[in-house]
């Protein structure tokens, strides 16, 4: 002890200087790799180190390495290839215009829609309604101009102008009933009107599609239109009450016409069902639409999920979990609920209410802020239907954030954002609205240690250098 004292107390200035310096440069060094290390791995080197190779030679187990992906690596970054960029699809629940959205607007003064959604729709009223023949007909020719019209009034005006050229005009009728009819009610006597005129045009078309590629052309605008109509009817027929009626209206529709699943009706009937609680019904529509291949929706996923948690939610207790460990059940359901969040980690805010609904858009973008607003808006009530359902969402879904890999491509299911993505969820959603993000991957511990150590060794390092004889003081203190 003696040789120390006398040691410390012949210490000068420089060299409590040169030692803080020295500290300072290591834990940088150290601080670079680690943040290399992160970036292109996705862990922290000590953490990784001390996991692997310290942790059990004290007795600990190793971490569990995650679940193998359903398909190989191959097929997954196939699957991503085929994936577009913030494609943005229509909303196979979107409200009615008229009916829905402006009595909104009347009672609250705010925009429920933005230009670029409402132009979007237009752009897709024109490829679904309009075809090279409508110079044929002069009411085809009217509502093509129709759908241009930026101005409600003038759209409405049209289209009964086409009406008065021909009475059966069933585009006609399907304008009205989104834009003039201020109840549902109304809307569903102006869609049966379309659906009458429409499947007589729709028979006409099909007795001579074979003549010329004009008359396919008409044959697929009348299709169009005859299953928008229908689509349209039951889902008036599920606003107003009349659920196993619509449920029969979309498996009928699903039959006639099952080349146009890209039009996901099937989640009209996911939604359908689930409000009849007919959840064997609901699983057997997840068996045939649920497969690895992507996009997937928010609708199939967390439906999958909330079908899962309804075995195990009644009973579940975080603390009795954590006393005696997962069941095979309740292991299953937070996997399928991790899965559901890794797709679209923004719903969980709107089905716990952290975060309060607009109106859902037009049109969505998967995994986007606008596909989660779509999906809660209308599956908020089935998950507090089923008794613990929430609880169990509220105390797991957080945990997904821990367990997504880095990089992202090594995901399961997940693969990463376009960059485009909160900028078009911004033009989808009102502007009273706020937009969420996608939460970014929290750096590890020793990250944050290191940087804090270079940071405290280089202040050490500058005092030392502008108070030497008080930091010797403190120093040998």
């Amino acid at each position: 002890l003696l040789t120390v004292t006398v040691f410390l107390s012949t210490l000068t200035p420089k060299f409590y200087f040169a030692l803080t310096v020295t500290s300072s440069f290591i834990s940088g060094l150290i601080f670079v790799f680690e943040w290399w290390h992160f970036r292109k791995y996705g862990t922290s080197f000590i953490e990784q180190v001390s996991v692997s190779h310290l942790r059990p030679l004290i007795g600990g187990a190793e971490n569990s390495p995650p679940a193998p992906a359903a398909f190989s690596a191959g097929e997954n970054e196939t699957s991503r290839q085929n994936v577009p960029e913030c494609k943005v699809w229509r909303n196979p629940l979107n409200l009615f215009r008229g009916a829905e959205y402006s009595r909104y607007m009347w009672v609250t003064g705010k925009e429920p829609l933005t230009y670029y959604d409402m132009n979007l729709s237009a752009q897709d009223h024109q490829t679904f309604f309009t075809c090279d023949t409508d110079a044929l007909r002069p009411s085809d020719t009217v509502m093509q101009k129709a759908w241009r019209e930026r101005n409600p009034q003038a759209r409405i005006k049209a289209a009964y102008q086409a009406l008065e050229l021909n009475n059966d005009c069933a585009t006609a009728y399907v304008l009205l009933a989104e834009e003039e009819a201020t109840t549902i009610v109304d809307a569903e006597k102006y869609f049966k009107q379309a659906l009458k005129a429409g499947e007589i045009i729709y028979r006409k078309s099909q007795n001579c599609h074979s003549q010329s590629p004009q008359h396919e052309a008409q044959l697929r605008r009348d299709t169009n239109v005859l299953v928008y109509v229908k689509r349209r009817l039951a889902m008036c027929a599920r606003k107003l009450g009349r659920i196993r009626e619509a449920v029969k209206m979309m498996r009928d529709l699903m039959k006639e016409f099952p080349l146009l699943s890209m039009l996901n009706i099937h989640e009209n009937l996911l939604e359908a069902l689930l409000e009849l609680q007919a959840y064997a019904d609901v699983q057997a529509v997840l068996a045939k639409y649920d497969d690895i291949s992507l996009p997937k929706s928010a609708a199939i996923c967390y439906t999958a999920a909330l079908l899962k948690a309804r075995a195990v939610s009644e009973r579940f207790s975080p603390e009795t979990a954590s006393k005696r460990g997962l069941s095979t059940a309740e292991i299953n359901a937070v996997e399928a609920i991790h899965r559901a969040v890794e797709f679209n980690p923004h719903v969980p805010k709107y089905l716990l209410e952290m975060k309060s609904l607009v109106l859902p858009p037009e049109h969505i973008l998967k995994r986007g802020d606008s596909e989660a607003v779509a999906y809660a808006f209308f599956h908020l009530q089935h998950w507090k239907r089923i008794e613990g359902a929430l609880n169990l969402l509220h105390c797991t879904w957080e945990g997904t954030f821990r367990m997504i890999p880095y990089p992202l491509e090594k995901g399961h299911l997940f693969y990463p954002y376009p960059s485009c993505t909160e900028t078009a969820d911004r033009e989808l959603l009102p502007t009273f609205h706020e937009v969420s993000v996608y939460p970014q991957k929290e750096l590890p511990f020793f990250i944050h240690f290191t940087a804090g150590l270079c940071s405290f060794s280089a202040m050490l390092a500058l005092l030392t250098h502008q108070f030497p004889e008080l930091m010797v003081i403190f120093a040998k203190a």
